[in-house]
């Protein structure tokens, strides 16, 4: 190895950290100074470095891109959804890397209004993100919140769709989201911690006043709630939302008189969680009251709303997760999950209910976006790993369903019928099932020498739900199969299987991903010569347990903004989002699960030992999971790791947790990574 592909070693600088009695020592501690000319000298000196060892692959990693690229249609547009007398279109123009948001009035043919061309907007910054569209019922004005530094700090601003004109207010440090009241005068939005990050106060203001003098209207105390406002579809209630990871709680007000005193609709009770639709003179009350584990949905009037009041509307069921519900004027719509797959249920009001029939096992079919109260028309959206994604309106009046778009893959060469798509279980160690939905080019040969990149996430009850992405056939193409592991911590079981991987048995989400793995492997499908591991953020914890746990089973693991020092960050609560994890993980305050999260902590437990090839990505300005974790694991696996193995840290010096903000620059990550696996594999065009 030359002096210049040597792999730089950050100072050790001995830190104490003492919890219970227990001391751990951080020689990495000081790598959390980000003002630190030190620190980024070491994060430069690790870009560099990866820099060069994959120099050979650069013109490989171009390549991807403009093929990746090459399947996307440029200049595309959203389907257009109709909103109080309007119609709503995002579209792309050739070349471009933001959106352009416009609408029409009354017709598709009607002149289009352009109301913001992200590309003119985002010109002087490297990241730029606009959020938050928000228009009054009066047609107006619109509401919207930009990010240019990528930490999910918006600016609210306020722009006259009549005159065009953007009002010279600018409301710091907030969601981004914001809604008007039925008097299209009075805008509500959610100011954020400016160090924790959480969301943790609902403003008022009145157009036309200085944001220094905007009233508090609920200011959330509790720092493992974060709280949010937003309009009932029936555009009767404004409701404050507050939410912590068990329990949730809402308030409500006639959305005319904003000037009124917001009510409970149900104070908060520990564990009990429950989401609200109004719908005629009632509420409808999605909760998991009375230990219904799947949710059911209960029915309160509108005039008396604490849960004394709740009775059932569809009950409990113990295989069948109830998700969320649509209303509209003559339907409830209701999305569920049974046997890991998703299901539309359509219920008339009055009538008999049914069914959306979908015929795949790997699929994903989902409620899109149905602002409009008074229509007959559902407008859902559907794909799968081999499907393109579609954007549907279905009737139901008269069931006829119309396919409005199907993603277009460009470039002439694909074809879904040339994909295999398969569902498949595992045995976890404890003998639970567990699901790998997986998709691969037709022909495949079970001999053990299929490349295979395996992915799952596994936290927050978040499930990972098979989608298409044309992006991934530039690995399928060269013979890869691509699967998804559905791993407890995640909900895609119910309930019960988010609950059977979270705080103390946080560590069955490990042990499924490696036993999906070993399965994998007995099956023939690959070999760990090549199997590939990859996750990102809480997701990229699972790829730090497991490449401790069980490092033999893979060639390379892909770890992006990898939250990998859960200990020290769970005992720190001036980082952003600690606080309100703290029923997800366990509070390391309490010795039983300070114990039990040093036992998986993937920094805490690097060891001599062999470790795979390992991409580690993150952002300089990321504020999910801090820059700092994934530096300091790839500092410490430096020094402690036997194998010669290549080992990268890729900071971004501009972005945050979500990577690039243009379309096509986030493709450049893209091609890193999957030059990095091709690389392993020594496939070169």
């Amino acid at each position: 190895m030359t002096p210049e592909h040597t792999p730089p070693t950050a100072s050790i600088k001995p830190k104490k950290l003492e919890k219970h009695g227990d001391v751990r020592t951080d020689n990495y501690y000081w790598l959390n100074e980000r003002e630190n000319p030190e620190v980024i000298d070491y994060l430069n000196a690790e870009n560099e470095y990866y820099k060069k060892m994959t120099e050979h692959t650069e013109e490989f990693r171009k390549d991807l891109f403009e093929e990746m690229k090459g399947r996307i249609k440029e200049d595309d547009s959203s389907v257009p959804y109709f909103y109080n007398g309007y119609y709503y279109i995002t579209r792309y123009e050739k070349g471009k890397d933001y959106p352009i948001y416009a609408r029409k009035k009354g017709n598709l043919g009607a002149e289009e209004e352009i109301m913001f061309d992200c590309n003119e907007m985002a010109k002087g910054h490297d990241y730029f993100q606009l959020g938050g569209l928000n228009v009054s019922e009066d047609n107006k004005w619109v509401a919207f919140g930009v990010d240019t530094v990528s930490r999910r700090q918006y600016t609210i601003q306020v722009k006259n769709l009549l005159t065009n004109e953007i009002l010279p207010l600018k409301i710091e440090n907030t969601t981004g989201g914001s809604t008007w009241a039925g008097d299209n005068n009075t805008l509500f939005y959610t100011r954020k911690d400016p160090v924790t990050l959480r969301s943790e106060m609902i403003y008022k203001h009145k157009l036309g006043t200085e944001p220094k003098d905007d009233v508090v209207v609920y200011n959330e105390e509790d720092d493992t709630f974060s709280t949010f406002i937003y309009k009932e579809k029936s555009k009767k209630y404004l409701v404050i939302g507050s939410q912590s990871t068990l329990t949730s709680e809402f308030r409500i007000l006639d959305a005319k008189k904003p000037d009124g005193e917001f009510k409970v609709f149900q104070p908060r009770v520990r564990g009990l969680e429950y989401s609200i639709s109004h719908y005629g003179d009632k509420f409808y009350v999605v909760t998991n009251k009375d230990k219904a584990t799947n949710f059911k949905l209960m029915v309160t009037p509108e005039a008396n709303t604490g849960m004394d009041n709740w009775t059932d509307f569809i009950p409990h069921r113990e295989d069948v997760l109830l998700e969320d519900i649509e209303i509209f004027k003559n339907y409830l719509v209701i999305s569920e999950r049974s046997n890991g797959l998703n299901k539309i249920r359509i219920r008339p009001w009055d009538g008999e209910e049914y069914y959306l029939p979908f015929d795949s096992e790997t699929y994903t079919a989902y409620t899109s976006s149905n602002p409009d109260f008074n229509t007959d028309v559902l407008r859902y959206g559907y794909q799968s790993l081999a499907v393109p994604s579609s954007v549907i309106d279905f009737n139901m009046k008269t069931k006829e369903k119309e396919v409005l778009k199907e993603q277009e893959v460009l470039g002439g060469k694909f074809d879904k019928n040339n994909y295999t798509e398969e569902r498949v279980w595992a045995t976890a160690e404890d003998g639970t099932k567990v699901p790998i939905s997986m998709v691969y080019k037709k022909g495949l040969k079970k001999d053990g020498n299929n490349p295979f990149l395996l992915y799952a996430y596994g936290s927050y009850g978040a499930s990972m739900d098979p989608y298409f992405s044309s992006v991934r056939l530039s690995l399928l193409d060269r013979g890869f199969v691509y699967a998804i592991a559905h791993i407890r911590g995640g909900e895609d079981l119910g309930r019960e299987w988010y609950e059977n991987g979270k705080l103390l048995k946080k560590k069955n989400t490990f042990t499924d991903f490696v036993d999906c793995s070993k399965f994998v492997i007995e099956e023939g499908y690959t070999s760990s010569q090549h199997l590939y591991a990859e996750g990102g953020s809480a997701g990229g914890l699972l790829m730090g347990a497991i490449v401790n746990m069980a490092p033999e089973l893979y060639n390379g693991v892909i770890a992006s903004v990898p939250f990998v020092d859960v200990v020290t960050t769970m005992l720190d609560d001036s980082i952003p989002l600690t606080t309100g994890e703290y029923d997800e993980w366990g509070n390391p305050n309490e010795k039983e699960y300070y114990d039990y999260m040093k036992s998986y902590s993937p920094y805490d437990n690097v060891v001599e030992q062999d470790y795979p090839n390992m991409l580690v990505t993150t952002g300089l300005h990321d504020s999910q999971v801090q820059y700092w974790e994934p530096a300091k694991w790839v500092a410490r696996l430096r020094v402690l790791k036997t194998d010669n193995n290549v080992l990268y840290l890729d900071t971004n010096m501009e972005a945050g947790h979500g990577g690039a903000s243009g379309r096509f620059e986030a493709l450049k990550e893209v091609a890193k990574e999957y030059s990095f696996l091709l690389d392993l594999e020594g496939i070169k065009k």
